[in-house]
């Protein structure tokens, strides 16, 4: 039977949706809903889709694999290729093989929205006030949200948080020198990419977001996924994610609008799951075509039962779901 605390958060959801829905609805955003099964699956590297079989009735077909979306990017970067597109937000479940963990549940409620002729700045701003109208619907007078987002530079927040200067030790095993001089646990891999990951988890994301919500920005170019590189400055890439509580909230980019530039990166992306023993998945070649054809625009993903967590002071998203992923692992 749900708890008491579980009762609270159920209440709470609709509040947080209706909050949103009238914010996005405030600024013209327009309201869409796209398939949770798709025929290809985003292709981020360390994010695994779960798979199933479309099996048509009496053989009148052939047997095909689909997948459940990881996210409902690709199907509304379709929409937003389209001329005249108004900007467009989605609340809809999504699903991530293997994830459990006090704030991973392999299906879970993703915000995303998407806003045509805008940039990370932008999106950013759409987002702070989202989750503020979020808190005064839900949990007026927390204070998590209400507070002057902090913006910060990922070489910043390495360089604050563990004196290391991204720039300077970006080169052969300099990063895995340093990381290793000030004690962070690395695996056996010492690209710049695996060293990153490492010392973004253990002495960087942990401190972000205390006291205010902090967006950390422009991530090393190698790590752009779908976003652009920054005009001024090739060597980092317009993506931002949110940070709360030391908790991941958001992920966002100014887009890509290069085809052949996002066709690169996604075979790259099957090359690296198949020599790292991954399933490698197949081209979307409707989001290829979508996206040579996309405005200048920026979109972001949240987590709103990270959010929905934080709002109520929860310390697991277990705390919050009426039916956890604990239930049935």
């Amino acid at each position: 039977m749900p708890t008491a605390t579980q009762w609270a958060a159920a209440r709470a959801r609709p509040v947080l949706y209706q909050a949103l829905r009238a914010f996005f609805g405030s600024l013209g955003y327009l309201e869409v809903e796209t398939p949770c099964l798709v025929p290809a699956p985003g292709m981020e590297p360390h994010i695994d889709p779960f798979v199933t079989s479309f099996v048509p009735e009496m053989g009148a077909g052939t047997k095909r694999p689909l997948w459940l979306q990881t996210s409902p990017e690709y199907a509304m970067k379709r929409l937003l290729a389209d001329p005249g597109c108004p900007p467009l937000f989605q609340i809809c479940k999504t699903f991530r093989n293997g994830e459990v963990s006090g704030t991973h549940n392999p299906e879970f409620t993703m915000l995303e929205f998407y806003r045509p002729q805008a940039d990370y700045h932008a999106i950013c701003d759409d987002l702070e006030g989202a989750l503020r109208a979020a808190e005064s619907a839900v949990a007026p007078g927390r204070g998590m949200f209400s507070a002057p987002f902090e913006r910060l530079t990922v070489r910043d927040a390495v360089l604050r948080h563990s004196g290391i200067d991204l720039f300077t030790h970006g080169e052969g095993d300099a990063l895995a020198k340093a990381a290793r001089a000030i004690g962070v646990h690395l695996g056996s891999s010492t690209s710049f990419e695996d060293v990153f990951f490492h010392l973004l988890l253990e002495r960087v994301e942990p401190k972000l977001g205390r006291g205010q919500p902090t967006f950390l920005m422009e991530y090393p170019a190698s790590m752009a996924s779908l976003s652009r590189l920054k005009p001024s400055d090739p060597r980092v890439a317009e993506r931002v994610e949110l940070y709360a509580e030391g908790v991941e909230l958001a992920n966002g980019f100014s887009e890509l609008t290069d085809a052949v530039e996002q066709r690169a990166r996604l075979v790259a992306e099957q090359a690296w799951r198949e020599a790292n023993g991954r399933p490698v998945l197949p081209l979307d070649e409707a989001f290829l075509e979508a996206v040579g054809k996309m405005p200048p625009a920026a979109g972001i993903a949240v987590g709103l039962d990270r959010v929905l967590m934080l709002l109520l002071g929860a310390k697991s998203l277990s705390e919050v779901l009426l039916f956890p992923a604990q239930g049935f692992v």
